[in-house]
């Protein structure tokens, strides 16, 4: 049988504005209520709960009941990377653009891209460990070096771990913004933990931008020599 009416389907419910812009709430990894969903997407709780329905149908977001509230979160990792790659492809078709505000800029800077670690500080962080030969480039994805695995560790990442989950463990994922690969997966997603656990990152409410701490600035700057000051790259944005 043809896939196309599949994928017409697919792409009209991901296409919708209002589905649109919960998808992209959800790309945090976090789970929000139908009403919290509702008041982000800018809709009434029913016109929501019609939305939720038909993702949950398609496959796009899992539905969990706590009490008397609906947790809704993305289906999985596969749905995030579609999103991800439909941002970059939207993106590709039109010239860069310089970021509008600051917290564009720290958007563009730092964010999670659902469980993972995304924005100019990933890229250049992969980069930094391709450059060292802490990370290689593989046919499908990334493979730390013997060397890798060890800088991994110290970092807090339990590698061994990583391999074992039932996922891909160090996937390329296109970055929408800069328009190169960050590592994704869950070596990814443990490294994003992990510089999270340190004090390097930190999560912001209801929002995908993660904040990078003086020690985050320390650090990449020290050990991965990726990272500009804060006001330089804000000025940088202005210009």
């Amino acid at each position: 049988m043809s896939q196309d009416p599949l994928i017409a389907e697919a792409a009209a419910l991901i296409g919708d504005p209002t589905r649109a812009r919960m998808l992209g709430v959800l790309m945090d990894a976090r789970a929000r209520t139908a009403k919290e969903l509702a008041s982000l997407a800018g809709v009434s709780p029913a016109t929501a709960s019609g939305h939720i329905a038909r993702m949950t149908a398609a496959g796009l977001v899992a539905v969990a009941a706590q009490g008397r509230h609906r947790y809704v979160r993305l289906a999985g990792p596969e749905v995030a990377e579609l999103i991800e790659r439909l941002m970059s492809f939207a993106g590709a078709s039109r010239p860069a653009v310089r970021p509008r505000s600051a917290a564009d800029a720290a958007f563009r800077e730092a964010r999670t891209c659902y469980d993972h670690l995304a924005g100019r500080v990933a890229v250049n962080l992969v980069e930094a460990l391709v450059a060292r030969d802490l990370l290689r480039r593989g046919h499908d994805g990334f493979e730390p070096t013997l060397a890798g695995e060890r800088w991994f560790r110290a970092q807090g990442v339990d590698v061994g771990r990583a391999r074992c989950a039932h996922r891909a463990f160090a996937r390329c994922c296109l970055d929408w913004s800069e328009r190169r690969d960050h590592l994704a997966g869950a070596l990814g997603a443990a490294l994003l933990d992990a510089l999270i656990a340190r004090g390097r990152l930190a999560r912001r409410k209801d929002d995908r931008t993660l904040t990078v701490t003086p020690e985050g600035r320390r650090f990449l700057a020290e050990e991965i020599g990726t990272a500009r000051p804060a006001a330089e790259a804000l000025e940088a944005a202005a210009l």
